[in-house]
């Protein structure tokens, strides 16, 4: 077990907890995966940015909240995930955090975000997602367009 693991009796009630919200995220049952992931943010110990797992539950909250277009209560926990370990310099945290923040109209922090997913994942990491963020880093980065 390293620093960032919680104990195994916990962290496997968490990943049995979070398997269940995640199938129901996939069932678009929304606000019963929430209920599901606050079950399991309540067993994170207080010091919450410690823990591995607070990246993966902040995260999945907030992707449940983005799925919502609640990006005020999406972007709170993906601010949050990225005070946890491997939080900072993950490109899909960063990429959710730079949608939000583009829907928001914050689109300085929008293309700061954007362009750490970018340098992270590439533009592969954009691929699923609607073109216009896409569109919007390649202005910041003067990146070419496809095919030019």
């Amino acid at each position: 077990m390293t620093s960032t693991e919680l104990p195994p009796s916990i962290h496997s009630r968490l990943k049995a907890i979070c398997e269940n919200a995640d199938r129901l995220v996939e069932e678009s049952e929304l606000s019963e995966a929430l209920a599901l992931y606050r079950e399991a943010w309540a067993l994170i110990p207080e010091n919450w940015t410690e823990w591995e797992a607070s990246t993966w539950i902040l995260s999945s909250v907030g992707e449940v909240y983005f799925r919502m277009g609640k990006f005020e209560e999406a972007l709170e926990r993906y601010s949050r995930a990225v005070q946890c370990p491997n939080g900072i310099g993950n490109p899909y945290i960063h990429l959710r955090l730079g949608q939000l923040h583009f829907e928001l109209g914050n689109l300085k922090k929008a293309a700061d975000e954007f362009a750490r997913a970018f340098m992270g994942a590439g533009d592969e990491i954009f691929q699923k997602e609607d073109p216009k963020y896409l569109a919007f880093i390649r202005t910041k980065l003067r990146l070419p367009a496809k095919g030019e």
